[in-house]
């Protein structure tokens, strides 16, 4: 929000972050995390309040405007607390800390997270939002800080025990679901295909067979879990698990999570049905989504998925790219003040702009005069474009044209709306994601301007992060030409997939190198020598009071299961039994607690399968090489890494002695042994599919 004449100015002013500037006029006394605000707590022994927030959310301007920019409540605020504002975009470290803290005193988390710390950083109490006045069973907040600054200053003991033991908690809590395997090299197939079904069994209890997706409202597009169902398929030929990621991708694409007019994806629909979004639109679940529907589009040549893929990039280009490649983090749900107003509509608005095509766009697109949603309308497909024009009498080519010229007419009235805000910050580990999204995009479409577009990104992000000279010190998010904060496991882990994705793309050797360097200084920096999991922050960071391992996949695949993934590639594609050992090791430690949770460790399942299944390298090598590997490319074959040389290559084993002048052949592998080689894709197809 602008302040051209503030009243009052805090610590946050000199921040980047756009979630960190939205309170730099507040009348609290905000700080950033950092020494200035922990040296004052120890010196003046007052507890922290840490507050953690996001630019797109919606309860965190909430209470922004009910408490931190109340004049006597921030009064009290600064008097006796010292007051921290945290992006956890930027730190997601502390968010981790934190949050984990909180669910464990509340049972559950959320943002805004309020967490009250000891003056040397230890959480003894914590909660999300808090109303003014006591409502909804929660006290107000101006009560909540008065108890703890009397429980500070008269149980202070209490406090202290506390505070030790949720510390303690956080601490030991990795030790207690993830334990170092013990692995019988006799047994040459560690993870058993029985054990799989299971999974699937397990997963196929949370499918929601009205509505597709997992579980009940609010309901998340389960991205990771889709992805395992396409290649639970691909393996097994399963068609249960097909059509439920079939069904579930087009209920989404046809509701209300995706934009209509404007293409991508909101975070979450507060329904089961996929109707009613929470309308914040984050790069992430834009990135993983893409890259789910194109693995997809492979398999199924769906129109409706090749159409959903250039939307949604066309959305990412023109809305959410920088000048010099990056990718911005997120858009508010809120504009004016108000939730979805952005992006809902009047039945009379429409009318007005589409006169006599109104009727049939708005039967197409749940448009009435009642609404869908607060008396207005979350535009949505009930009908997909056949069932809808077979009803209809209309040609499905016809409709078609018909929408999109409606939709455009609407889209450019929509721009001269004043848009949700836009959070600018460029993290890494999100933009490799989106970088994988095109670069899968390039590789199902055949689309060289995604394959541009994916080579640029890795190129910004390789240069951008550098901390000082190395190519493998980096840091986590950049904005107005600054990068800063060093890089988590999850940044180093989602940049080396990115690097794998584009190499299975151009084949340029150099980008193997780099990404074994920067698995290597993963290794260095990150490792764990009593565990098999890395930690989430590295050995050189010192501004928080513990050290945590992050091993869930949430919104995001967590650092620990795509480093997993990671060894196992590059393991195959550099001929390193060592790092497929490593990701065997990793797999195994996960095994308990995956039986347990599948919905909670998608991406965890996803490496688990490479393991239960057969899995191959496959070189393509000579003078058509490229071609041919553009051939492969656009077939969805989970169970192969894939290489390719036009010329004499002895650097990478995959390549070694393979060149035949006059050639291009095929060369398929399994583990230690290789096959004779083959001249078509046909052929290979043919002995992928043959017992390896």
């Amino acid at each position: 929000m602008s302040h051209p004449n503030p009243k009052h100015t805090n610590q946050l002013v000199h921040s980047t972050s756009p979630y960190l500037l939205q309170h730099a006029h507040n009348p609290v006394d905000w700080y950033p995390w950092g020494a200035v605000a922990l040296q004052r707590a120890k010196a003046e022994d007052k507890p922290i309040l840490i507050s953690i927030g996001y630019a797109a959310c919606h309860w965190c301007h909430v209470m922004e405007r009910e408490s931190f920019e109340n004049e006597e409540v921030a009064a009290f605020m600064n008097a006796h607390f010292i007051n921290i504002k945290v992006d956890r975009e930027e730190r997601p470290d502390l968010d981790q800390i934190y949050m984990e803290a909180l669910t464990t005193i509340a049972g559950s988390g959320g943002w805004p997270l309020n967490c009250f710390l000891t003056p040397d950083g230890r959480p003894f109490y914590g909660g999300t939002y808090y109303p003014p006045q006591p409502m909804y069973n929660r006290l107000s907040w101006i009560d909540v800080l008065q108890r703890i600054h009397h429980a500070f200053h008269h149980r202070r003991e209490e406090i202290e025990k506390q505070a030790n033991q949720l510390t303690y908690h956080i601490q030991t809590r990795d030790q207690v679901v993830f334990k170092s395997p013990i692995i019988d090299p006799t047994i040459s197939k560690p993870v058993e295909e029985v054990q799989v079904k299971e999974v699937f069994e397990r997963l196929k209890r949370h499918f929601d067979l009205a509505d597709g997706g997992f579980g009940d409202a609010p309901k998340f597009p389960g991205t990771m879990n889709l992805q395992w169902l396409l290649d639970y398929h691909y393996h097994t030929q399963n068609e249960e698990a097909l059509q439920h990621l079939t069904f579930s991708l087009d209920k989404m694409i046809q509701g209300g999570i995706y934009d209509q007019l404007g293409g991508g994806f909101a975070r979450y629909t507060v329904d089961k049905k996929w109707l009613v979004p929470h309308f914040e639109k984050m790069l992430y679940d834009n990135g993983l989504l893409v890259a789910v529907i194109a693995k997809a589009y492979k398999l199924t040549k769906k129109d409706l998925y090749r159409e959903t893929i250039e939307h949604t990039l066309q959305f990412i280009a023109r809305d959410m790219m920088s000048q010099e490649g990056g990718f911005y983090a997120s858009y508010d749900a809120d504009s004016e003040g108000v939730e979805g107003k952005f992006y809902v509509w009047d039945e009379v608005e429409i009318d007005q702009l589409l006169g006599a095509d109104a009727a049939l766009f708005k039967d197409f697109y749940d448009v009435s005069t009642a609404g869908n949603w607060e008396h207005q309308n979350i535009l949505n497909c009930p009908l997909s474009y056949e069932v809808f024009a077979t009803n209809n009498s209309i040609s499905v080519a016809e409709l078609k044209t018909k929408m999109a010229q409606s939709r455009q007419l609407l889209f450019n009235a929509r721009e001269k709306r004043i848009k949700p805000g836009l959070d600018d910050k460029i993290i890494l580990g999100w933009n490799a994601l989106m970088c994988s999204a095109f670069a899968h995009a390039a590789a199902a479409l055949q689309n060289d301007h995604y394959q541009a577009v994916a080579e640029r990104n890795l190129a910004f992000m390789l240069e951008k992060y550098k901390r000082g000279n190395s190519a493998y010190h980096l840091l986590h998010t950049y904005k107005n030409g600054q990068a800063q904060f060093p890089a988590f496991l999850d940044d180093y882990a989602l940049l080396i997939a990115a690097i794998l994705d584009v190499y299975s793309l151009n084949f340029k050797p150099e980008l193997l190198e780099l990404a074994e360097g920067l698995l290597q200084f993963v290794e260095r920096h990150f490792s764990d020598p009593n565990s098999v999991i890395f930690y989430y922050t590295p050995d050189y960071q010192a501004d928080i009071v513990l050290r945590k391992k992050e091993f869930y996949d949430g919104a995001t695949p967590s650092g620990n299961s795509t480093m997993a993934i990671n060894y196992q590639r590059l393991g195959a594609l550099l001929g390193n039994i060592t790092y497929q050992e490593k990701a065997l090791k990793m797999i195994k430690s996960a095994e308990t607690a995956l039986m347990k949770l599948p919905t909670s460790l998608g991406q965890w399942a996803n490496a688990w399968m490479q393991v239960a299944f057969p899995h191959f390298e496959v070189a393509v090598v000579g003078k058509e090489a490229l071609s041919i590997a553009k051939e492969i490319q656009q077939l969805h074959l989970p169970a192969i890494v894939l290489a390719a040389s036009t010329t004499p290559n002895d650097s990478f084993s995959l390549f070694e002695d393979r060149y035949v002048e006059g050639q291009t052949l095929i060369y398929i592998c399994e583990g230690m042994s290789c096959r004779m080689p083959v001249e078509t894709v046909a052929e290979l197809l043919e002995g992928l599919s043959r017992e390896g």
